[in-house]
């Protein structure tokens, strides 16, 4: 007699349906030495609700001719999440993350929110998954899902892509060392500048404003990058490069 699923949380409610022959009339199903509600028969199936248990236990099943040899459920404990490895990112979605922690060997999603992903497990301990589009920007509750229950306790927060709608001033010497102040929308979360593809330090000031150092770089314009935990802005040809004189 097949069992499916043959796995399910320790703290019971599993749906675990049983198929095999002369199954019409089953008065009594055990999991171990307790007894799961019935709740559909036919002589073909006999569908149950585990009771709680742990470890392995064997599950028979009792008709007016009497009581089947026992088939295997094993009895998985609830997962724990102990870290993720991005707690944030883009609005769009579409980065992959880890997720750490025990008993993750049989997840079968991970909801952010509303929307739930299917994760890829990599061993009992961590889970890769893809973290879906968001609704809007903000913190959302992270779950994982697995044959022993579902674990909240974490948050993720969705970050909306940043604007850049000012660079000033937007010239200077190609010797570098122009203080440049970049302003837009969605700038809390910069990660890096580049001035021209080059790495420049900089400074949050809040959510609208950056103050940049520019570095060294040749005569003419070049792009502007800003880059957050939502994304990326580009100023195409926002700054200028100007060369000294010559004698």
């Amino acid at each position: 007699m097949p069992i499916s699923p043959n796995q399910g949380s320790t703290g019971g409610g599993t749906t675990v349906t049983i198929t095999g022959t002369n199954l019409s009339g089953t008065t009594a199903v055990k999991f171990g030495t307790k007894s799961a509600t019935i709740t559909a028969n036919t002589p073909t199936a006999v569908t149950v609700v585990s009771p709680s248990g742990a470890g392995t236990v064997g599950v028979t099943v009792t008709t007016p001719g009497g009581t089947s040899n026992p088939l295997s459920f094993f009895y998985v404990g609830a997962p724990f999440k102990a870290s993720l490895s991005d707690t944030s990112g883009a609005t769009a979605g579409g980065n992959t993350i880890a997720i750490t922690g025990t008993g993750l060997s049989t997840a079968t999603a991970v909801t952010f929110g509303a929307n739930t992903a299917t994760p890829t497990v990599v061993s009992d301990g961590q889970l890769s998954v893809t973290v879906p589009a968001g609704a809007g920007a903000g913190a959302v509750s992270v779950s994982v899902t697995t044959a022993g229950g579902t674990n909240n306790g974490f948050t993720y927060t969705y970050v909306d892509a940043p604007t850049v709608t000012a660079v000033a001033p937007s010239s200077g010497p190609t010797s570098g060392g122009t203080t440049v102040t970049v302003t837009g929308t969605g700038l809390s979360t910069v990660q890096s500048v580049t001035v021209d593809g080059v790495v420049a330090p900089f400074a949050v000031i809040n959510d609208t404003t950056v103050s940049v150092v520019t570095p060294p770089g040749t005569a003419g314009a070049v792009d502007v990058v800003v880059t957050t935990s939502g994304g990326s802005a580009t100023v195409v040809g926002g700054f200028t490069y100007v060369a000294g004189p010559g004698i």
